[in-house]
C-alpha cells in the first residue's frame, strides 16, 4: 500500500516535522515533582501501614506528618539544590556516586538530627507546649527520613544526570 500523496506529489510523511530523538538511557528524566511525591507517598504508606497493622496509632499519625513530611521537604531541597536551575554543579557529576550520596546524606542527617533535638528540647522549655511523646519521636523520625530521602533522590538524580551528560 502506497502512502497517500498530496496534490503536489509529495508523501504526507515527508511533510511532517521530524520526531525528537529518543533518549539513549533507560531512565526517565529527573522530574522534581515526581521525586517529592514519591518521597511523601512511600514512607506514608509503608510506615502508616505498619502503624495500623501493629496497632501503634502514634506511628500511623507520624507516618503522614513528621516521617513523610520530612522526606518530601528533604527531597525537594536536595533535588532543587542538585538541579541548580537545570545546570548541575561540576563536582556533583564528577565525584563518585557513593561519595556524593554519603556527603549529602551526612549533611542532611546532621541538620535533621539537630532540628529534631532542638524541637524536642527547646519547644517544651520555652513555649507553653508541654513535652509530648510525639516531640521525642522527632529525634528519630527526622534524621531517618532525611537519610532515606537524600539517598534516593541523590542516586536517582545522579543516574539521570550522568546519562544525560554522556
Amino acid at each position: 500500500m502506497h502512502p497517500a500523496k498530496s496534490r503536489t506529489g509529495r508523501n504526507r510523511a515527508d511533510s511532517r516535522p521530524p520526531r525528537p530523538p529518543r533518549p539513549s538511557h533507560p531512565y526517565r528524566p529527573f522530574a522534581l515533582w515526581r521525586e517529592v511525591l514519591t518521597a511523601y507517598a512511600a514512607p506514608a504508606l509503608t510506615a502508616g501501614t505498619a502503624g495500623v497493622i501493629t496497632g501503634q496509632r502514634d506511628l500511623a499519625v507520624a507516618a503522614c506528618t513528621s516521617i513523610a513530611g520530612t522526606s518530601a521537604v528533604v527531597a525537594f531541597l536536595i533535588g532543587t539544590w542538585l538541579r541548580r536551575g537545570g545546570r548541575p554543579r561540576r563536582w556533583t557529576t564528577t565525584v563518585p556516586r557513593g561519595v556524593l550520596t554519603a556527603v549529602l546524606a551526612t549533611a542532611t542527617v546532621g541538620a535533621a538530627g539537630a532540628l529534631g533535638w532542638f524541637t524536642a528540647e527547646w519547644l517544651p522549655a520555652h513555649t507553653p507546649l508541654p513535652a509530648a511523646p510525639w516531640l521525642e519521636r522527632l529525634r528519630v523520625d527526622l534524621p531517618v527520613s532525611a537519610a532515606l530521602a537524600t539517598t534516593i533522590v541523590t542516586l536517582r538524580w545522579r543516574g539521570t544526570a550522568a546519562a544525560s551528560l554522556a
